[in-house]
């Protein structure tokens, strides 16, 4: 596939940050949180809805994180990590990792992968990546993980997130 030429642009927007936002909020997701263990042992994790796969064989997920996230040092660095995709009854969960200036991981449940990232007990699925690649697009980074291991809980329900509101999956 052939780049664009630089004579192709894109024109600026014709709207706000907030509007973007906004927008992008209509996009129904569900939630996941991102885990890792660092090589000194601290655990750190976030809430994320910007998990996707990317391909099959071989296996590959992406999301990203803020270029500015508190975070960033120990995700890019970092050789291993789990994404953890939430159940619909693991929104105090969600909102837990989401918070700033608190111990994401008091009182919460998790066993350690094989490569020592957190996998969060209940989760609807997880799976254990290898840091693959890292793209810098705009104020975001792209993790691409190759899927080492990956499991997941039969019946369960995901928790889903649409215009700024949590909700739990129903069968149409």
């Amino acid at each position: 596939m052939t780049p664009p030429s630089r004579a192709h642009r894109a024109t600026p927007p014709n709207f706000s940050s907030p509007q973007f936002r906004q927008a992008l909020g209509m996009f129904a997701t569900g939630v996941t949180i991102v885990t890792a263990r660092t090589s000194d042992g601290t655990l750190v994790g976030l809430t994320a809805n910007s998990f996707n796969s990317v391909s099959l064989s071989p296996p590959l997920v992406l999301w990203s994180l803020a270029q500015k996230a508190g975070s960033m040092a120990a995700f890019s660095r970092g050789a291993h990590y789990a994404i953890n995709i939430l159940a619909a009854d693991q929104q105090a969960l969600a909102l837990q990792f989401a918070a700033k200036d608190v111990d994401r991981y008091a009182g919460v449940d998790f066993e350690l992968g094989y490569n020592g990232a957190p996998l969060l007990t209940g989760a609807a699925a997880s799976f254990e990546c290898f840091n693959r690649s890292q793209y810098e697009e705009g104020d975001h980074v792209i993790f691409v993980g190759e899927v080492e291991r990956c499991s997941h809980r039969v019946g369960a329900s995901p928790l889903l997130y649409h215009g700024g509101k949590f909700y739990a999956e129903h069968p149409l």
